[in-house]
């Protein structure tokens, strides 16, 4: 039967269509002869021909098939293969496919309209290690935690099954099939369908541009890969030649699908960079609308990765861009992370974690638009400076930024705390879209490493691999014997969360909920508007944000990553109060809720508080204020 007399969700796979049956799809361009083999039945597994259709594909319904039917496709006879469609893989990759209807699960988020960026507080996940069950279902369990700290949406990382017991998920070959080593794929909606009744949406992370080295068998059906093109991870993904067609409707109907079948609210491409596409409209304008129009009525966010932070990514498609929402902002971490630790190896290198660095990143977003980046040896970024701040995401930590390390440290295992608490105020109540990563709301002891279950050879070339790519941070070098196999299940155990320690981080958590708090509830911070925000260097190591109110009611966010500093706030302007108004205290780092030490003046008595240490600090004599060492103080300017 054709598909064009078929009512069908999807170009490909295996479907269960009401009144018909079970009705297989699939683009097989160089095959004579397309057979579906069902296993489970009686007696010897049946073969179901499938029928040419024109442009190389082949269906057919599937007599006798329904709902958890496992099957595979024999190509000229030879072979039996997953479904490149498959939307479930229950003994993995290299096992049977089943069917699955998504019909059949009953959902509870009708009143749910999905997300917009701005107000958008994202949180990275990695569901193997999120709970020590590394479980979807389990991971539900601990939604709630993250709607009370002030998380507003999960970022999955990727999902789809790749051949192991664990992994990072980037190495997926099954690109429609939740990972069986997760659950089921009505546990990834339930997951998504619990999110939205505790107020979260749930982005997925998902990767166009390769596909894992085991159990890739798409080159077994047709021609999806490039001769001639090939991407970090090996061959690219073929989106340009004349017949790349229908590998351009596998991949975005693949965004379309996960937007559909699970209620996703958006969607993380991975290092778009690496999706090479010559044609006159690129793959990621297909993409990204066809993730909106899957969404219907509900907002969807379209996040990306792009290393060499190109602005056509988030340009409208009507104006040549691929019209995503957002990007990841690497030039934020970095330079943080080098104002955290002093270290500056690598790509690093260009980065001096400076407070005009700090300040330039809060106001502009990337710092590299269009100058040269020694690292690359060549002209790095565009200009951004049209791009409103929502559509940079900021982070102090993510799943890269964290296994680089080597030890997989956590930021504030590797810098002062004060120095920690410091920055993570400037970043949160940056204008940017925050981002953090899983257990970083209560600084989380536990070490996030590269880990990856591969065969012995495999797992060899892996281990080389990881170990020349961490060759260039020269102090890593030094410890070579410290290096963590990512093979070993110990590594991929190491991982995971620790949620007994929970209580006793109660003074870190208190920190991020009550910033989190501010970003949300304070009517100046909230509205996100870096074109109303002005910097100032203060010292070497302190500088200011201060945030313009049409009303008057300016915010100013003093930090200082270095010792206790004395200001004469004459020669500043940044630091007078608007006309008729004083600086009152709004909040501080050092408050002993959050692990601080107060402050005191000079010439008093330590106070009790860090908030009242503010409040000595806002009434000192005009011609001299004390500044923290290591502190992030805020001030809101208040009828005087």
């Amino acid at each position: 039967m054709a598909l064009a007399s078929v009512s069908r969700r999807l170009p490909v796979g295996a479907e269960v269509v009401p009144g018909l049956g079970v009705h297989a799809r699939v683009w097989a361009p160089h095959a004579r002869r397309v057979e579906a083999v069902l296993e489970g039945g009686a007696g010897a597994p049946a073969a179901v021909s499938l029928q040419a259709e024109p442009g190389g594909y082949f269906a057919a319904v599937l007599p006798g098939a329904a709902a958890g039917t496992r099957y595979r496709y024999r190509l000229d006879g030879e072979g039996a293969f997953a479904d490149p469609a498959s939307r479930f893989q229950p003994e993995g990759p290299e096992g049977p496919s089943e069917v699955v209807d998504p019909n059949a699960f009953r959902w509870t988020d009708a009143g749910w309209c999905g997300l917009t960026l701005p107000g958008l507080v994202l949180y990275e996940m990695h569901v193997g290690t999120f709970t020590p069950e590394g479980t979807l279902q389990a991971a539900a369990e601990k939604l709630a935690h993250l709607r009370q700290v002030g998380i507003t949406a999960v970022e999955l990382m990727p999902v789809a099954d790749w051949v192991g017991r664990w992994g990072w998920g980037y190495d997926g070959v099954n690109l429609y099939a939740p990972t069986r080593n997760y659950g089921r794929p009505d546990d990834l909606r339930r997951f998504v369908d619990r999110a939205h009744a505790l107020g979260l949406g749930v982005v997925l992370d998902v990767v166009y541009n390769h596909l894992g080295p085991r159990g890739n068998y798409l080159p077994r059906f047709g021609p999806y890969f490039h001769r001639e093109k090939a991407t970090d991870w090996g061959e690219a993904l073929d989106y340009d030649s004349p017949e790349s067609g229908p590998v351009r409707e596998y991949f975005t109907a693949n965004a379309g699908y996960w937007i559909a079948e699970y209620h996703m609210d958006g969607l993380r491409l991975d290092a778009t960079q690496d999706i090479h596409d010559t044609s006159p409209r690129h793959v990621l304008a297909d993409v990204s609308e066809t993730a909106r129009r899957a969404a219907g009525t509900r907002r969807v966010v379209l996040l990306t990765e792009n290393e060499p932070q190109d602005a056509r990514v988030v340009r409208p498609v009507a104006e040549g861009g691929f019209g995503l929402d957002a990007f990841w902002n690497d030039d934020f971490h970095h330079t943080a992370a080098v104002a955290l630790t002093g270290r500056r190896q690598a790509y690093y290198t260009d980065y001096l974690g400076s407070p005009q660095e700090l300040i330039s990143t809060a106001r502009w977003g990337f710092l590299f638009q269009g100058q040269r980046y020694s690292w690359q040896r060549k002209r790095r970024g565009s200009p951004v400076l049209s791009v409103p701040a929502p559509a940079f995401v900021t982070y102090l930590e993510n799943h890269d930024q964290l296994a680089n390390t080597l030890a997989g440290d956590r930021m504030h295992a590797v810098a002062s705390p004060g120095r920690h608490r410091a920055l993570t105020g400037w970043w949160l109540l940056a204008p940017g879209t925050p981002m953090l990563f899983q257990g970083q709301e209560w600084s989380a002891t536990q070490p996030f490493l590269f880990f990856a279950d591969h065969p012995p050879d495999l797992a060899d070339i892996v281990r080389k691999g990881r170990a020349e790519f961490l060759s260039q941070f020269r102090h890593l070098v030094e410890a070579a014997d410290a290096f963590v196999d990512p093979a070993a299940a110990e590594t991929f155990e190491r991982c995971k969360l620790d949620w007994s320690e929970l209580p006793r981080r109660a003074p870190h958590l208190a920190l991020h909920r009550d910033l989190l708090r501010l970003r949300r509830e304070d009517p100046v911070f909230r509205r996100q508007d870096a074109s109303r925000m002005h910097g100032a260097v203060l010292a070497p190591q302190a500088f200011l944000l201060r945030h313009l109110d049409e009303g008057g009611e300016d915010r100013l966010v003093l930090v200082n990553l270095g010792p206790d500093l004395r200001l004469n706030p004459c020669p500043e302007p940044l630091l007078a109060p608007p006309e008729g108004r004083r600086w009152k205290a709004l909040w501080s780092s050092e408050d002993p809720a959050y692990g601080g030490r107060g402050a005191a003046h000079p010439e008093a008595r330590p106070v009790a508080s860090a908030l009242a240490a503010a409040r000595a600090f806002e009434e000192q004599e005009a011609e001299t204020w004390i500044l923290p060492g290591e502190a992030t103080v805020v001030l809101q300017a208040v009828s005087a």
